[in-house]
Parts: C-alpha cells; structure tokens; sequence
C-alpha cells in the first residue's frame, strides 16, 4: 500500500540518519537539498554512502532520496545499486522531469538494472509546475505527487493565512491531475510549527477532506498524528463494510444501507477506498481505534 507519513532526514547529520532506521514512519526521504547548507552537501553524499551500505533490511520503509536541482548527477551517484531507492525531485518541472530520466536511465544502465526500475516522486513547487501539473503527473517514472507550499507561495507572491486557504485551488489541481493519470492520491506539505499538535491534525483532517492521503514530516513527534488522521476509524470501517454489504446483498445497482442512505456504485466506491486505506503503508494496523 501507498505511505502515508514521508519523514525528511538531513543527510549531513550522522546522528539523524543512524535513528532514521528504527523510525516508525511509512517512507524516509534522505535530503540533499533544503535541509543541507551548500557547504555540507559533499559530507551529507558521503554519510548517505555509508548509510547504505550499511543499512541492509529496507523492508521496514520506502526509501526516497531528494535531490538538489542544482547538482542532480552527483547526488544520483549515492544511490545504492539495487534501483529500489526513489528519487524525490524538487521542484519539478517537464522539462526537469524529462531531464532526471535521462540521467536515471544512465544511471541504471551503469548499475544492471532494468531501465525504469527507479521511481520519481515529483514535488510541485513552482508556478511553470503547477501551470503544466497534468505533464508533470503523466511524466516518465512520475509515481506520485507531492506538494511544497512554502516555495510555492514565495514563487507565486501568496502570503498564506493561519487555514492555508489561498493553497485550496492548488491542491485540487495536484489532486486532479494525479486521478487523471492514475497515480496514488498526492502527498501533502510538511508543518513547520512541528511542537503545534492540533495545528497539525486540522492541517491534515483538511488535507484529508481535500483528496490527499499522505502527508511530509519534518520531526518524528508528528508522525502519530498524521497517521491517525489518515487512518480509517474502526466505525468508518464499519459503516464501509455495511454499504458494500448492502450492495452486494441486493444484487442491484443501487439500495440502501442500514440508516435508509441511498446507496449505489459512486457510494461504494468511497466505502472500497476507506478499507483500501486501512493497510496504508504496511507497518500499522491499520485501522484506528475510537
């Protein structure tokens, strides 16, 4: 199943990446941009390196790598040479995207490895993005979207206010163009108020209720919220069972469930992707208690 909590790791900072592995998180993004000075980028490759090669069990998390716009080939170089490492490409663009499969495609061929064995998760963080979201979404190796509000709103002049509202019919347009080309529903922006609890979980429920359905971490401490927020309840889960019950049961293409409310395919489409969430990620269990 799709993650739904994506925790950034600086990768100039040894103690940071050796707790990174026993981290209860759904996917690690090991960062070599944002979160490292442009005088630390060589040691955060190196720790990076050394961190692979001495991770062997990386069935505890899905494992991305973001790299730095301004130095992709030598950042594509710390990947591990299985292929399983994603690339989270900051920023992206068509034309950036087009670029980056040339380079993987490189790349894989030096390693033995199929050709198009390594992902891409695409950050939209930048107007010529968000313009051409439908190329970006249908771009080779694109598995996901996810959105960078913070760069977004400076790009774009936005000055947010405390319910992010002015992002709404941004994030519809992610939301849209990833259903078009059928990707998993986008990944939601990090919180920086990482101590503000309840920020973070309205924050997340209005992703929720916006089509997202995973969410970018910048601390361990958010990391419960968020997975309780996009966790199914044991009576969401119940109501979801009762209504495929219903359908099923009648045979027809419409009925309705145990409360009188009508109930046909559009309906229960809804109900499947409520159960489909609740083995989101594979290390909860998947469903929240009341």
């Amino acid at each position: 199943m799709n993650p739904r909590t994506y925790l950034y790791v600086p990768a100039d900072q040894e103690d940071k990446l050796l707790k990174a592995g026993g981290t209860r998180v759904d996917a690690l993004i090991l960062d070599l941009e944002d979160a490292v000075a442009p005088d630390r980028k060589d040691t955060a490759r190196s720790n990076l390196r050394t961190w692979f090669e001495r991770t062997t069990d990386r069935s505890a998390h899905e494992l991305w790598v973001r790299v730095d716009a301004g130095s992709v080939e030598e950042d594509l170089a710390v990947l591990p040479g299985h292929g399983r490492v994603g690339v989270v490409l900051p920023k992206a663009e068509p034309e950036t995207l087009h670029r980056l499969d040339d380079l993987l495609g490189r790349w894989e061929e030096g390693a033995a490895v199929p050709r198009g064995s390594v992902r891409v998760l695409a950050l939209l963080e930048t107007a010529p993005g968000m313009a051409s979201v439908d190329q970006v979404a249908r771009a080779p190796r694109v598995h996901r979207l996810g959105l960078g509000e913070a760069d977004l709103a400076a790009d774009l002049g936005l000055v947010p206010g405390p319910e992010r509202d002015e992002f709404a019919p941004l994030r519809m347009s992610v939301v849209l163009a990833s259903a078009v080309a059928r990707l998993p529903a986008p990944i939601g922006p990090v919180e920086t108020a990482v101590r503000d609890v309840e920020r973070l979980r309205e924050g997340t429920r209005k992703l929720l209720r916006q089509g997202f359905r995973a969410r970018t971490l910048l601390s361990p401490r958010q990391i419960p919220v968020v997975e309780e927020v996009f966790t199914p309840s044991e009576e969401e889960v119940r109501r979801a069972e009762a209504v495929l019950s219903a359908l099923e049961g009648e045979g027809t293409g419409a009925t309705t469930d145990e409360r009188g409310g009508f109930v046909d395919e559009a309906v229960a489409r809804a109900a499947r992707e409520v159960l489909l969430r609740t083995g989101a990620g594979g290390q909860q269990d998947g469903v929240r208690a009341d």
